[in-house]
């Protein structure tokens, strides 16, 4: 009996030492971000991505300077920076995803097809739509409409791109909106906040959300902000501040052309 309480004394002492040193790495003089520097059009180096406008929001509000950790968002990036304690925000993150402490979600987008304007393929809305049969289509390996293409059976008219690469050496978002414009593709299936405000840029093109799948994994997802594991008052903090400043995120989310829906992906958000 004495031993089993030694060991839960030793357990509890060893959890809030845990939960101290959580605390601990957050900084209290800076608003450190965690993100990729060539995520076009969400987080550039530059400052010029939606994320960045976000990041220099809350930056604001909090009374503190931002400043970046930069590393290319594909595997390793949480473990080299959120987790490294050498930031403490990701301001982009899909809800529910187990590394991070999501916060509450702050908008939801989904999936859309892009085509040319004057494509014959512009009225489609979703991928179970028989015209886009035999026609050259554009999508990003390992993502949820890669799947619904295939069971649409059109595997073999998809064109993958890898999903995970260096930006800064590789645009496979701008090379498929590039080869739509060009007819080398007649459409292309891209994530709404990648595709949207660089579609925006272009009067050629067009994206259409895809809100009508009926089958397969669903096309909308709600994004968080993250942070580590255990910081819980840091977390309710942010929720604060995105509650209190939502018309402000949401007016720089339209402002770039990212597509935001109802929290359920059924229409555009009001």
């Amino acid at each position: 009996m004495k031993r089993a309480l030694a060991l839960a004394g030793f357990l509890t002492c060893v959890a809030v030492a845990a939960s101290a040193q959580v605390a601990d790495l957050r900084s209290k003089t800076e608003l450190r971000v965690c993100a990729d520097p060539a995520a076009v059009p969400m987080s550039v180096q530059d400052g010029s991505g939606f994320e960045n406008r976000i990041a220099q929001l809350l930056g604001e509000k909090l009374g503190q300077p931002v400043v970046y950790t930069w590393f290319p968002q594909g595997p390793g990036f949480i473990r080299h920076t959120l987790r490294a304690g050498i930031c403490d925000l990701v301001i982009g993150y899909a809800q529910g995803d187990e590394m991070v402490l999501n916060t509450n979600h702050y908008y939801t987008s989904a999936y859309g097809i892009v085509t040319r304007r004057d494509s014959p393929l512009a009225a489609v809305e979703t991928l179970e739509d028989p015209a886009l049969k035999d026609h050259p289509i554009g999508v990003v390996a390992g993502t949820p409409p890669a799947t619904n293409l295939a069971k649409a059976g059109l595997a073999k008219d998809m064109r993958g791109w890898d999903l995970f690469v260096d930006r800064r050496t590789e645009d496979p978002v701008g090379e498929m909106l590039a080869q739509v414009k060009s007819g080398e593709l007649a459409a292309a299936v891209i994530w709404g906040p990648l595709a949207g405000p660089l579609v925006k840029q272009d009067p050629e093109l067009q994206f259409t959300p895809l809100l009508k799948e009926t089958s397969g994994p669903r096309m909308f997802y709600r994004i968080t902000m993250g942070v580590r594991l255990g910081e819980d008052a840091w977390k309710r903090q942010l929720n604060s501040l995105i509650r209190r400043h939502q018309d402000e995120i949401d007016a720089i989310l339209r402002d770039a052309g990212v597509p935001i829906l109802d929290d359920y992906g059924k229409g555009e958000k009001p």
